[in-house]
């Protein structure tokens, strides 16, 4: 059966974590696999480290990753990802309001062949005013925005093939956007309602002040969603609308000209057109320079505008003798 690490970000939850892991070795032994905690310490200073350091001590399969600061929940959950060793990496808030005992339940969609299973808080125990009504526009604009059909991407409870969430490179916000980014990526993803608790200990660490940063990591994923390979169709579009409106402008510079006697110098449309011109130049550029930008990332770190599922007689080990047969 698969393995499975389970990644938790922490910051200053000093009381959830021992009720944490009580909840969790409760609910991993029974699962019949080979299991691992890895908890990664995002700068707290409320005694989380202590407590992370005695669990550590006590159990050798809970694995701690102690950063120096705070960088925030993105930063934690890409190292957790990164530093995972299991074959199915589940990732659970430290606040005790997602349940561990849904974790089966995910692993049986992941054994199902599902590369991806993103909770769905569908009765969500938070206050509606600054919490859950600022979550359903959210998700309701980024699903529109995005073209995939989701209801909850703020539930941190997750299960991934740990091929897949290697494959991701998370910054600024964009944890939340794990599943689109892996669906761009090729993963097959499903959706399932899990539980979810009102929390009992510390405070929350989201609020209203984070809907503008989530707001401008959406324009990033729509960008990367569609245009990262080829930045050109982007700002090409752009350009040649400008040229457009700038050949325009001229045009009715010479009709005003010729057919009205009006005066060029003080046309406000020869303006225009040459503010278009100057403008289409620019985004051409952009485009160019997005277009070697992209090239540059995907030569040097190795990578692929795609991902392949499967490969056929690529590791057989008598596929060498199998090509000389045929060549003699």
């Amino acid at each position: 059966m698969l393995s499975v690490s389970v990644v938790v970000p922490i910051f200053n939850e000093f009381d959830n974590i021992p009720r944490l892991y009580e909840r969790l070795n409760e609910t991993l032994p029974a699962l019949g696999r080979e299991y691992e905690i890895l908890f990664v310490d995002d700068g707290s200073h409320d005694g989380s480290v202590e407590a992370l350091q005695a669990l550590a001590a006590a159990d050798a399969r809970v694995k701690v990753v102690r950063f120096r600061r705070n960088y925030g929940q993105t930063a934690a959950m890409q190292a957790g990802l990164e530093m995972a060793s299991g074959d199915v990496i589940v990732t659970i808030d430290g606040d005790l309001q997602n349940d561990p005992s849904d974790i089966g339940m995910m692993l049986a969609k992941i054994d199902e062949g599902y590369d991806l299973v993103h909770g769905w808080r569908k009765q969500r125990q938070d206050a509606f005013l600054n919490r859950r009504l600022p979550s359903l526009i959210a998700n309701w604009i980024i699903s529109k925005t995005t073209r995939f059909p989701i209801h909850d991407l703020g539930c941190t409870l997750k299960a991934i093939r740990r091929e897949i969430a290697q494959d991701l490179e998370l910054y600024g916000e964009m944890h939340r956007f794990i599943p689109i980014l892996a669906h761009w990526r090729g993963a097959r993803c499903v959706e399932v309602v899990t539980q979810h608790h009102p929390r009992q200990f510390g405070q929350t660490k989201y609020g209203l002040s984070r809907t503008l940063r989530v707001i401008l990591d959406l324009i990033t994923v729509k960008y990367m969603l569609d245009y990262f390979a080829s930045p050109m169709k982007l700002f090409g579009m752009l350009g040649f609308g400008c040229s457009l409106l700038s050949l325009l402008s001229g045009l009715a510079v010479i009709a005003m000209k010729l057919g009205l006697g009006v005066d060029m110098t003080g046309n406000p449309l020869l303006l225009l057109a040459v503010f278009s011109m100057l403008v289409c130049v620019q985004f051409f550029s952009l485009g160019l320079l997005g277009e070697v930008s992209a090239r540059l990332y995907f030569s040097r770190q190795g990578r692929q505008h795609f991902t392949v599922r499967e490969r056929l007689n690529f590791d057989s080990p008598d596929a060498p003798a199998r090509r000389q047969a045929r060549a003699a």
